[in-house]
């Protein structure tokens, strides 16, 4: 009988197995971000450029325009994720426990996801329309008078919000409804069996169990509302609003590179917003953990 285990021989293979992948990585993901860092610190244009300290640095910090942008982005954040992640959660609840025929529902709600946000922003474009729109029309109904909601300066981001929320929905409920099925039934049968009401047996039984799926996507979905871009593209039209009322931080790194031709201005921006997103992602997974412990 052959005793199967670690085998160092086994190593040196592994390695090669591992090495397309790994130089996949470095090429596309680790040497990009020690070339920006690099970067940041150079000025000029791309191909001609010399070293100047932290010239773009302090340039950024006082440039009203990325102040504006990081406060917008901390303010999508801050509202898309946990409104989002509290209205997939009931959603998905409700598909699991209340609604017949599941896997229709899923792929209704999961054909979102798969769908370009641009196509999205274009239909967003047409509902939030202040001559047109369908919002417009609906609040019309109630005697509300109509709403500028893509080209005020005070609507702009209000607008994103609402696009955010929905645009993230369809992720979080599949994701949800995968950690619903994870939950054994058993723990259900046990609190019927004690006279557990269903706000007990969603707060002590459904919840604890959920927290490992929740925690994923409060990771996932901050980081990805601070690289909100596509959105912002979409909802208005290659604008960031008007008067850069809607401008995020990866809006204005892209305005910096592509448009102003000012690359180390636009990879000091990208570092600094890589740091704001490690460290309240870090400050996020503390808070998630105490509550679970």
């Amino acid at each position: 009988m052959i005793k199967k285990g670690y085998n160092p021989e086994n190593q040196k293979k592994a390695w090669v197995f591992l090495a397309p992948t790994l130089v996949f990585i470095f090429i596309f993901s680790v040497y990009p971000l020690f070339r920006s860092f690099y970067m940041s610190f150079q000025k000029g244009f791309l191909l001609n450029q010399h070293f100047a300290g932290f010239a773009n640095y302090i340039q950024i910090f006082q440039d009203p325009v990325f102040i504006h942008s990081i406060v917008n982005t901390a303010l999508f954040a801050i509202t898309v994720v946990p409104i989002s992640l509290m209205i997939a959660l009931f959603i998905s609840w409700a598909i699991f426990e209340k609604v017949k025929f599941k896997a229709l529902f899923e792929t209704i709600f999961f054909m979102p996801y798969v769908t370009s946000i641009i196509a999205i922003g274009m239909v967003f474009r047409y509902f939030f329309n202040k001559s047109y729109g369908l919002v417009n029309f609906f609040l019309g109904l109630i005697g509300i008078p109509a709403v500028n909601w893509l080209d005020s300066v005070s609507m702009s981001m209000t607008t994103l919000i609402i696009f955010g929320i929905w645009n993230g929905l369809a992720f979080n409920i599949i994701i949800l409804l995968s950690g619903f099925r994870n939950i054994n039934r058993e723990y259900y049968t046990i609190a019927d069996m004690y006279g557990a009401t269903n706000w007990e047996k969603f707060r002590r039984i459904t919840l604890p169990q959920l927290m490992p799926t929740i925690s994923f996507l409060l990771t996932v979905n901050f980081i990805g509302a601070f690289k909100v871009y596509t959105e912002v593209f979409a909802l208005f039209g290659g604008q960031a609003g008007i008067a850069n009322s809607a401008v995020t931080g990866v809006f204005y790194v892209y305005n910096k590179f592509y448009v102003q031709n000012q690359s180390g201005t636009a990879m000091a921006a990208s570092v600094v917003l890589f740091l704001i997103i490690i460290i309240s992602t870090l400050i996020q997974s503390k808070i998630v953990r105490r509550k679970r412990l």
